[in-house]
């Protein structure tokens, strides 16, 4: 289902949080889960992985993660402060040590001069560490790869964290 090299990064990002103790959520907006999907294709990721959070909306991402409204009003749900937001949500609404939030502009549709498509921001989090946060734009490449690009990225975000 996914790429040998996807694989193999969340085969050991699970064996690494594994060896600490550590549990992972994850909040998704432009991936719709694919983080998680690709955590939980490795057996026994469920003595790591805790919960997904998939927050398409913004309201999905004010209910379920406690991000505020008026921080989606100011800054855009494509923003580092609402993906910042996300993680920490993510962290505060569950019971995982580690969490990683995604949210981008995948396309064909609904990129902007300021927020093109291809442009995602991902956090990863760790309870009681700071955050890392990275703003990539993978381009129009079509929305297929810039799902997987983003998958790529914030598996590699959240081994830097665990």
């Amino acid at each position: 289902m996914f790429a040998p090299d996807i694989t193999e990064t969340a085969r050991a990002l699970l064996d690494a949080c594994r060896a600490q103790g550590l549990r992972i959520a994850t909040a998704e907006s432009c991936t719709g889960g694919l983080i998680a999907a690709a955590l939980t294709a490795i057996p026994g990721s469920s003595d790591v992985l805790e919960r997904g959070f998939v927050t398409y909306s913004n309201e999905a991402k004010c209910e379920m993660l406690g991000v505020p409204a008026a921080l989606i009003e100011r800054c855009g749900a494509v923003s580092a402060e609402v993906a910042q937001a996300m993680a920490e949500g993510a962290l505060a609404h569950s019971r995982a040590d580690v969490a990683v939030a995604v949210t981008g502009v995948a396309g064909p549709g609904g990129g902007s001069e300021a927020k093109p498509i291809g442009l995602v921001h991902i956090v990863a989090a760790r309870r009681g560490s700071a955050t890392m946060h990275e703003k990539c734009w993978f381009g129009e490449t079509g929305r297929d790869r810039v799902r997987e690009a983003t998958l790529r990225k914030a598996l590699e975000l959240m081994a830097r964290v665990a």
